[in-house]
């Protein structure tokens, strides 16, 4: 699979008991499409918490894998109306977590788009909260000087 570099426009909506939290990430990233495959991966920030770590999802008609790797691990598997396990591995330990997709909406193709997933997540059986992100993915822009930019 050809890869490219592409500028990911992240934003996720947490919804606890505690109440709402988001967070948005502008960062750059690699991207690429083959037949019904898509990949796309980037290096999370100190901002988000998880920095050392790689995040890459794998993108199938019917399926979204999320595999992180580095100070914080764990493979998540996204479904509609399915229910998947995964092992959280943080440097405090692990835990073994419930996934379920609520909806997934897949817009990408050759040059990018956007993608969003609605799911819960629960710890033994209870739910401990509610997210959703949307992510957009787009080609550098060549400016007028020949330097690639990033859009704002």
């Amino acid at each position: 699979m050809i890869m490219k570099d592409v500028l990911i426009s992240i934003t996720g909506v947490q919804q606890t008991p505690g109440g709402p939290s988001a967070l948005e990430l502008v960062t750059p990233g690699r991207y690429g499409q083959e037949r019904d495959s898509i990949c796309l991966t980037y290096e999370e920030t100190e901002l988000c918490g998880m920095a050392g770590t790689t995040t890459t999802f794998h993108i199938s008609p019917r399926r979204v894998e999320l595999k992180r790797e580095g100070t914080l691990n764990a493979e998540m598997i996204f479904e509609e109306g399915e229910k998947h396990y995964f092992l959280y591995e943080t440097p405090a330990g692990s835990i073994a977590m419930g996934l379920n997709t609520n909806r997934i909406q897949c817009r990408l193709g050759r040059h990018g788009g956007y993608m969003e997933i609605d799911y819960t997540i629960d710890a033994n059986e209870a739910v401990v909260g509610r997210n959703r992100f949307h992510i957009f993915v787009e080609e550098p822009k060549e400016s007028h000087i020949g330097d690639i930019s990033w859009p704002i």
